[in-house]
């Protein structure tokens, strides 16, 4: 396993925050001083796992111990970078590391992007302190548009750091802790500056091939039917947040006035609330997405959840033509990472085309059978 030598980098990171600062505004002085002197924070709070299990409670040792199995499950089976990454234990103190806010204007459903020395452009902003990123959102707010703050369990620093196992996922059900470290490993493989939805779609499809085949070397019956019901309430929350997001683009893309397209944006969503509560009826365990409810969904929110799943179809057929090999699958993914981007939509827009055909044809098949 490969350990990197954290202190120097903590220290370049930080005096690059400082460089940054001499030719930005003031906001962006403290913008990159948070993110570095939060991500100093985190490592310097970090424990080797042995240690905290030697002197932990049952539960949080038994819980490290089978995360330090699907570590390395990760590297082993899955292909994923072996390293130091979530070997080391960090007690946080509070409920998510950090929070991103979302932003996008009134009328659309295109993200606002932010640029990044490292991570290139991406469509949201992260605070290691929820009260920070309160303030953005507030700002975003007054100059007109729809914001989404999310609480963030976990993230990638992309190889840079040794990402440690957070307090604000470890307690997780397995399988989704599970999950989130395929994900996040995932990162540290592949990442395309300037491409979140092309990044997330992808490491969501290796968290999904992971988990089937860690359930598959588990043999636990009872692990495979948790599972299967957490993916099903996903599905659920996935499937009604696509079809209001479908129901907005056509809205906002018609000929209507701006105030018919706000009263049309208000009717969708309220339909879309009142259609989560009416499937919560049928299915209690969908309450687990109150949180996000509560916070009145809108643009910003609804944008964030395309991030995360817009191209998913397209990874998955990319894997099934990859005959569910991850490494061809890896490789593949690099190709496609390499094109410009408009050839690298063009790619992905037939995958998606072909996955749906294919999708098409099984139902077919799966009608004439019944």
């Amino acid at each position: 396993m490969r350990r990197r030598r954290r202190w120097p980098i903590v220290v370049a990171v930080l005096a690059g925050a400082v460089t940054l600062a001499a030719c930005a505004t003031f906001d962006t002085v403290d913008y990159y001083w948070q993110g570095a002197a939060g991500q100093l924070e985190l490592l310097a709070n970090s424990q080797p796992i042995p240690e905290v299990i030697g002197r932990s409670n049952t539960a949080l040792a038994a819980r490290l111990e089978r995360i330090r199995e699907i570590r390395e499950f990760a590297s082993r089976e899955l292909g994923l970078p072996n390293n130091g990454s979530y070997t080391r234990y960090t007690d946080l103190g509070r409920p998510y590391v950090s929070w991103n806010v979302f932003a996008t204007p009134e009328l659309s459903l295109k993200p606002r992007q932010w640029c990044f020395p490292i991570a290139g452009c991406v469509n949201y902003r992260g605070y290691f302190r929820e009260a920070l990123a309160m303030g953005e959102s507030k700002r975003l707010k007054a100059t007109g548009d729809d914001v989404y703050v999310g609480g963030v369990p976990a993230y990638s620093t992309l190889g840079w750091f040794d990402d440690p196992v957070l307090s604000s996922f470890v307690s997780w059900p397995e399988t989704e802790v599970a999950r989130l470290i395929f994900h996040e490993l995932a990162h540290q493989l592949i990442y395309v500056k300037s491409d979140s939805t092309f990044n997330e779609s992808y490491a969501t499809t290796v968290e999904e091939a992971g988990l089937e085949r860690w359930l598959a070397a588990r043999h636990d019956s009872q692990l495979t039917k948790l599972a299967a019901r957490a993916d099903h309430m996903r599905t659920i929350f996935r499937d009604l947040v696509r079809t209001t997001r479908a129901k907005l683009a056509e809205a906002y893309a018609s000929n209507a006035s701006d105030d018919d397209k706000r009263r049309a944006k208000q009717e969708i969503i309220t339909a879309m609330k009142a259609a989560y509560e009416a499937a919560k009826q049928g299915e209690p365990g969908l309450s687990g997405y109150d949180r996000w409810f509560a916070q009145q969904p809108n643009n910003a929110a609804i944008a964030a959840i395309g991030l995360y799943t817009d191209r998913v179809p397209a990874f998955r057929e990319l894997l099934h033509e990859s005959n569910g090999d991850l490494p061809t699958f890896y490789q593949r993914v690099r190709e496609l990472a390499a094109m410009p981007r408009h050839k690298r939509d063009a790619a992905l827009d037939a995958l998606a085309r072909r996955a749906a055909a294919s999708a098409m044809t099984a139902q077919r098949t799966t009608t004439r059978v019944n």
